[in-house]
C-alpha cells in the first residue's frame, strides 16, 4: 500500500454518521453514546429548527403522524417524538470530549447552533457546521467565533476548478472541504492543504476505502460503522484518538 501522504491533522476525525447508525436508530442518544464507547472522536447529526426555535437532530426533518407528515420547523419541541433528541439533550448525556459536526438543514439555524452549544458547554472549536452554499457559509462567517465552517460538496460541482474553489475558500475564511469519498485523490488533498484548508470525506464505509482516503492524507472520515472505522484509523496511523 502506498506511503500515507500529510495530512494537516496527524490522525483524522473519525466521525459517526448519525452516530453508530450500523448498529443502532440513527440520531438517536443511544446512538451517540454507542458511537463514543465504540471509540469515535467525532459525532455526526443533522440539525433542524423547531416552531418554538430549538435545535433538534434528525436527518428527515419532517414528523410522520398518522395521516400525514409534517415539517419540524412547523412543530413545537414538545410535539416531537421521544426519540428525537435536542441539541442541549446530546451535550447532556455524552458530554463534550468530542468533534461534533452538524449539517445545518436551516438556514437560521446557525446562530442558534452555536448559543445553544456555547450555554451547554461545548467547545466551540470542536464545533464544525457543515452547508452545501458556500454563499451560506459566507453568510455566516463573521458570527462563526471559532467555530469550524465546512462546505460539503462534489468535485464535478466546483465550476471554476479545485484551485480556484481552494483559494475561495482560504479567502472566505472557510475551514474545510468535505466530499464523497470517491471524490478524493491524493493530489487533491496535497492540493487543498497548500491552502491550509482541511479535506473531510463521507460515506466511507468499507474497510479498504476507509484505508485508502487515510493514505491520501484525508483529515476527517464519515461511517455508520464505527467498530471498522475506529480499526483502521489505529491500524493506519498508530493512534487511539485525533487530539
Amino acid at each position: 500500500m502506498q506511503q500515507r501522504l500529510p495530512s494537516i491533522l496527524e490522525v483524522p476525525i473519525a466521525f459517526a454518521h448519525r452516530g453508530a447508525s450500523a448498529h443502532a436508530q440513527e440520531n438517536t442518544l443511544d446512538a451517540f453514546a454507542l458511537a463514543l464507547r465504540l471509540g469515535s472522536t467525532g459525532l455526526e447529526t443533522d440539525i433542524w429548527l423547531t416552531e418554538d426555535e430549538q435545535p433538534v437532530l434528525d436527518h428527515d426533518g419532517v414528523v410522520r403522524g398518522l395521516f400525514r407528515k409534517k415539517p419540524i420547523r412547523d412543530a413545537q419541541r414538545t410535539e416531537l417524538p421521544r426519540h428525537i433528541p435536542a441539541l442541549a439533550e446530546l451535550i447532556e448525556r455524552v458530554g463534550s470530549n468530542y468533534h461534533l459536526s452538524i449539517d445545518v438543514k436551516d438556514p437560521d439555524a446557525f446562530e442558534v447552533i452555536i448559543e445553544h452549544a456555547a450555554s451547554s458547554g461545548f467547545p466551540s472549536e470542536r464545533l464544525w457546521l457543515c452547508h452545501p452554499d458556500i454563499e451560506m457559509l459566507k453568510i455566516n462567517f463573521e458570527c462563526r467565533h471559532s467555530v469550524k465552517l465546512v462546505h460539503s460538496t462534489r468535485l464535478t460541482k466546483m465550476s471554476t476548478g479545485p484551485e480556484r474553489h481552494a483559494a475561495d475558500l482560504q479567502r472566505l475564511g472557510i475551514h474545510v472541504v468535505n466530499m464523497h469519498h470517491s471524490d478524493w485523490t491524493g493530489g487533491l488533498t496535497t492540493l487543498f492543504h497548500r491552502f491550509g484548508i482541511l479535506c473531510f470525506a463521507w460515506d466511507v464505509q468499507h474497510e479498504t476505502k476507509m484505508a485508502d482516503v487515510i493514505h491520501m492524507g484525508i483529515d476527517g472520515v464519515y461511517s455508520d460503522h464505527v467498530d471498522m472505522m475506529m480499526e483502521v484509523v489505529h491500524r493506519e496511523t498508530g493512534h487511539n484518538a485525533a487530539w
